[in-house]
This record gives C-alpha cells, structure tokens and sequence, in this order.
C-alpha cells in the first residue's frame, strides 16, 4: 500500500470519526443547554450545512480536475 492511498483511506475515515464526534458534541450540548426541540434541530441544520459545504467542495475539486 503506498502512502498517497493510506493517506486518502485514513483521510476517508478518520473525516467521518470527526463529524460523527462533532454530530455527538452538538446533541449533547443541546441536551445539556435544554435547547427544545427546535433549537436541537437548529443546531444540526446549521453544522450539517457546515459539513454539507465541506463534501460539496470535495466533489467540486474532484471532478475538475478530471
């Protein structure tokens, strides 16, 4: 296995560990602040677009530089 694919299968992973532990600071926080129901959904929405943002971007550069 060479280091550039190492690179994009740890990149892969280790991305999907950090935005899972983002999704659960984000639900505790919300629990721990008694947000409501609609301050909790607020919250996802807004750090979901954040990541939604991130993927876009990856695709983007992805398929122009085929």
């Amino acid at each position: 296995m060479s280091e550039a694919v190492f690179s994009q299968i740890a990149m892969a992973v280790l991305l999907t560990a950090l935005i899972g532990f983002m999704g659960f600071i984000v639900w505790d926080l919300a629990k721990k602040s008694k947000a409501g129901r609609f301050g909790t959904i607020a919250m996802f929405i807004v750090l979901g677009a954040g990541v939604l943002g991130f993927v876009i971007k990856t695709v983007l550069v992805e398929i122009l530089q085929m």
